[in-house]
C-alpha cells in the first residue's frame, strides 16, 4: 500500500505490516533481475546481429546509409545500455557469486566459476559495450556512407564477438540456461 514498504528488508517487520501488498525480498529481486538480464541477452544479440548484417549488406551492395541502419544501431546500443544497467545491479548489489568473490578476491581467482563471474564476464561485456559505442560514434561522424557501413561492420562485429564469448552458454562450466522461466 505505501511505497516505502517495498524497501523493507526484514521479514519480521514485513510480517508485522499486514496491510502491505508488496514486500521487498532480496532473493526475489535477484531472481527477477537475473530473469530480466537473461531475457535482455537475446534482445542484445538480435539487435546487434540485425545492425551488423545490415552494415555488411550496405557495404557490399554499396547502398546509402539509411534511417533503418541508424535505427538498428540505436536499438543495439539501447539494449546494450539497458543490459549493462541490470548487469551492474546484479554484479554490485545482488549476485551471491560476486559477494563471495569480493570477500576473498585472491581465493576467488583460484576458482574458475567465481573468477568468471567476478572478472571475465564483466570484463568481456564492458569491452563489447565499449566497442559498440565507439563504432556508433565513429559511424555517425564518418564522411561517407561506405565508411559508415565499414565502421559498423568492424566495431559491431568485434563487440558481438566479445559479448558472445562472455556469455555463460550451456555446456560451459559456468553455464546458465538459454531461457529462464
Amino acid at each position: 500500500m505505501w511505497p516505502f514498504i517495498a524497501f523493507m528488508t526484514s521479514a519480521r517487520v514485513a510480517a508485522e505490516a499486514s496491510h502491505a501488498h508488496f514486500v521487498y525480498h532480496p532473493r526475489m529481486l535477484y531472481s527477477s533481475s537475473l530473469w530480466l538480464h537473461s531475457l535482455l541477452r537475446w534482445a542484445v544479440l538480435l539487435t546487434g546481429a540485425v545492425a551488423w548484417f545490415r552494415s555488411i549488406g550496405g557495404a557490399t551492395a554499396k547502398r546509402p546509409w539509411t534511417s533503418k541502419d541508424e535505427l538498428w544501431g540505436l536499438l543495439f546500443i539501447g539494449t546494450l545500455d539497458t543490459e549493462i544497467l541490470v548487469g551492474l545491479a546484479l554484479y554490485i548489489f545482488l549476485s551471491p557469486f560476486t559477494k563471495i568473490a569480493f570477500q576473498d578476491f585472491a581465493g576467488a581467482m583460484a576458482n574458475a566459476s567465481l573468477r568468471f563471474w567476478a572478472v571475465e564476464h564483466i570484463a568481456g561485456m564492458i569491452i563489447g559495450i565499449a566497442l559498440a559505442h565507439i563504432g556508433r560514434v565513429k559511424a555517425r561522424k564518418a564522411a561517407t556512407d561506405a565508411r559508415r557501413h565499414r565502421l559498423v561492420t568492424i566495431f559491431f562485429g568485434l563487440a558481438l564477438v566479445a559479448i558472445i564469448v562472455s556469455i555463460p552458454w550451456p555446456g560451459l562450466p559456468v553455464a546458465r540456461p538459454l531461457v529462464r522461466f
